[in-house]
Order: C-alpha cells, then structure tokens, then sequence
C-alpha cells in the first residue's frame, strides 16, 4: 500500500484533499501496526504527528496506518494471539486517534456544485464500525457530505434510506456474510430508497477474502481502500447525476 501512490494523483483535488508530500515505508507501516495493542492513544498521536510534520497526507495517515492497524488487530484475534479486550480497547484508541486528528485538520469546503451525498455502515449485526468511521473521514475530506450510522439495526437502515435521498451507500463486511443475504439487503434497500438511482459499494474483511463478492451481492461496486473508493464513488454518481440531466 505505501508504493500505490497513483491513487492519489486519480484525485485530483488539492482544495479538498491533501496532496501527498511524503510517503510511508513498508517498514513504517508494519511497526505501527502492532503499537495498538501497546500504546495509549496520546503515544499513537505522538508517533502519527511525526509523519505528519513531514509532509505525509491526513487522508495516508487513515488508509496506510490506521486501517492496516484494524486489520492487523483483528489477525491476532483470528490467531488467538491477543483476547476480545485487547482488540477492543486497539480499535477504541485507534478511533480516538482519527478523532482527533480530525479535530486538528478541518477541511474547509468551498462547493460550486450540488454536494455529493453519502451513507456508510456496517452490514446490520455487524458490531465493528471502525471501517465506517474511517471511510466516511475520507469522504468528508473530498468534499462529499458524509454521514455513518454505528452497529445498524435493518429496520433503521432502510428507514434513513427511505427518508433521505443519499447518492451513495457504503456497506462493511467483516464477518462472514452469505452473498445471498448480503444480496438480499442491498434488493431491499434499492426497493425503499428516496434516491431510486443510489449507488452501493461493499468493502471490508469479508471483500478481501472474496474480491468477486459485490458482483453476487448485487452491490455497483468495490474498493481496496477509502481512497480508491471515493476515485470510484465519484465516477459512478456523476454518470448517475449526467443521465440523469440527459434524461
């Protein structure tokens, strides 16, 4: 991931996301990985601050240090390496973490458009949200109006959707979700949404394991990471929103 720098140069944004000035080694990268289980969130600020200062982008800080953190967290779970505590209180000071750095760096928009409109969740039953929050601070930085709705009931979702007229949904998958079921959620919320043209992206655990899993599920598309997803979120809602006003 730290060698994939083209994906910023797709965006093109440099008013609304931060151009990358400098990168992160691999090295880096797997270090600060296996400080949550160790460090407090001050110590993670400290160490994230530092890379900062040097010119690494916030948006890298979130797709490059902080979600490969999550992921490597939930590795030693899965291996019995690190108990349901551990993994929790990581992902609680990783959170916290993208809180405040949040906080620091506010993007300040300055739209001469219709903004773009979004929704992330996790898939309902799904109880790990950090995915969602993260992906939806990236939106957020590229200038789309972003919301996230944590540890979803079915009912509330589709609620929200048929209230409001989102040009896009994002779904994390984490556990292990029948593309049947998956499939079936995605048909309910295309029947109910206010926004009959809206978009859907699946990402998370359970697309890395099965990259072909959003063509089953019926989903628009997929992404490896926040930043490929809003390179992708922005293409598919400006083809909706340009047949739409040829229509």
């Amino acid at each position: 991931m730290a060698h994939r720098n083209d994906r910023w140069d797709q965006l093109r944004r440099p008013s609304r996301m931060t151009e990358p000035v400098s990168t992160l080694s691999a090295e880096e990268i797997a270090r600060f990985a296996a400080q949550p289980l160790h460090l407090e969130a001050s110590e993670l600020l400290d160490a994230i601050e530092q890379f900062l200062s040097r010119g690494v982008a916030v948006e890298q800080i979130y797709v490059e240090l902080l979600a490969p953190s999550a992921r490597k967290l939930g590795e030693l779970w899965e291996a019995d390496e690190c108990d349901f505590v551990d993994v929790t209180m990581g992902l609680w000071r990783l959170q916290e973490v993208m809180r405040i750095i949040a906080m620091r760096s506010p993007v300040i928009l300055h739209a001469v458009t219709a903004p773009r409109t979004a929704l992330f969740a996790p898939v309902p039953g799904d109880q790990h949200s950090f995915g969602a929050l993260m992906i939806d601070e990236v939106f957020t930085r590229a200038g789309w109006e972003s919301e996230v709705v944590f540890e979803p009931k079915r009912p509330k979702l589709l609620e929200i959707l048929a209230r409001r007229g989102f040009d896009l949904l994002g779904l994390t998958v984490t556990n292990d979700c029948p593309s049947g079921d998956l499939a079936e959620l995605i048909s309910a919320i295309r029947s109910v949404s206010r926004n009959p043209e809206i978009r859907v992206l699946i990402g998370g655990r359970a697309i890395n394991i099965d990259p072909t899993l959003h063509v089953a599920a019926g989903a628009d598309g997929t992404a490896s990471d926040a930043v490929s997803a809003v390179v992708l979120a922005e293409q598919l809602v400006a083809e909706t929103r340009s047949a739409l006003c040829q229509n």
